[in-house]
């Protein structure tokens, strides 16, 4: 079956939970125990610094590692009194960083609001963007819109050859997000001295950890100006987590075992204190808290039973709980490290 259709039973969360925690405990030992064997009693958060929104699922595409099992079928959007709410947490902690995902965000109706709502109080914004939103009916405002209102771009470009691209995201995606791209770098992206920030995010194909993320993003550099003329300011290479149409993808190609002993194999201690999840807080589309966003697709609520919805909003609460973990965890303490951000550290070894 194919996670895209809804009645998919690896589309329901405590189905892909099972396969993830009692598989392969012969071979793999809980995430849990592994942080304990390098002197980690479990993990907790240090601050809120960011608040990382999804807007909803609703997307212009359908790609093969999605962990949101999000398309043009979804129509889960989260509504203008949650994000309100979200604006009140904002103001309330003094948050200085909101990341705004999906889906596509962009495809949510109070989008724009939104974006000057918080740009106004002067809050850094992060959109991370499929690239090919920009080119749809409807949207083609926007490459000016995001930079009147000097919106961090983070975009996926899963790689800078066509084949490799297009076969994760969908025939003709990288032909579009080539002239994205190019639209973002008309408009002051990706080149100094504008403080217009253009970030790429390159995500492996198969079962695989990223290369090298700086001698990769030399690569993405030398081959984007060279054939394209684009420029952009930083790469970030992200670990595709064994959760949704990725695990699916695992599971019928008979590699899961595989991929999360490699995961496992590559564990990296130096990793833990770099973690997302210990400075940002992820909202969902109805408003309910996680501590990331993989927490959240599981369907995986906050350790604080009386702040799991952002109408709740308790930052002495939540800046310092327990951070829900489990298998799947591993795919952010692999190697050099994985976040929203791209690499942890800089040396795996």
């Amino acid at each position: 079956m194919s996670l895209k259709r809804r009645g998919s039973q690896l589309a329901d969360p405590v189905y892909q939970l099972t396969i993830l925690n009692d598989s392969l405990h012969s071979q793999v030992p809980a995430f849990e125990a592994t942080l304990a064997t390098h002197g980690y009693e479990g993990l907790t958060s240090v601050s809120i610094e960011t608040l990382q929104i999804n807007l909803g699922k609703m997307c212009n595409q359908v790609c093969r590692h999605c962990h949101v099992d999000a398309g043009p079928d979804r129509r889960e959007i989260m509504t203008q009194e949650t994000l309100q709410e979200c604006l009140r947490a904002i103001d309330s902690h003094h948050i200085n960083r909101v990341d705004l995902t999906g889906g596509a965000p962009e495809m949510n109706p109070q989008f724009e609001w939104f974006v000057s709502e918080v740009r106004g109080r002067g809050v850094h914004v992060v959109d991370r963007c499929n690239l090919t939103i920009l080119l749809a009916n409807g949207f083609t405002h926007l490459p000016d819109f995001l930079a009147h209102h000097e919106v961090e771009v983070v975009a996926s470009l899963p790689c800078y050859l066509e084949e490799n691209c297009d076969a994760q995201r969908g025939n003709g995606v990288f032909e579009k997000s080539i002239r994205a791209l190019q639209l973002l770098n008309e408009r002051g992206y990706g080149s100094e001295p504008s403080e217009l920030i253009l970030s790429l995010v390159y995500n492996p194909v198969g079962p695989s950890l990223p290369p090298d993320q700086p001698k990769l993003e030399r690569d993405y550099r030398e081959q984007l100006q060279s054939r394209f003329g684009i420029s952009f300011n930083r790469l970030y290479t992200i670990t595709n987590m064994p959760i949704s149409r990725f695990l699916e993808d695992l599971l019928q190609s008979g590699r899961y075992e595989e991929y999360l002993e490699r995961l496992h194999r590559a564990f990296n201690p130096a990793s833990v204190d770099h973690l997302m999840c210990r400075s940002t807080l992820s909202v969902d589309w109805r408003g309910y808290l996680y501590d990331c966003d993989f927490n959240q697709m599981l369907d995986l609520p906050i350790s604080v039973p009386s702040a799991r919805h952002i109408r709740d909003f308790d930052a002495a609460a939540l800046q310092s709980r327990s951070i829900v973990t489990g298998m799947y965890c591993y795919g952010c303490t692999a190697g050099a490290g994985s976040s929203c951000q791209g690499a942890l550290v800089r040396d795996s070894n």
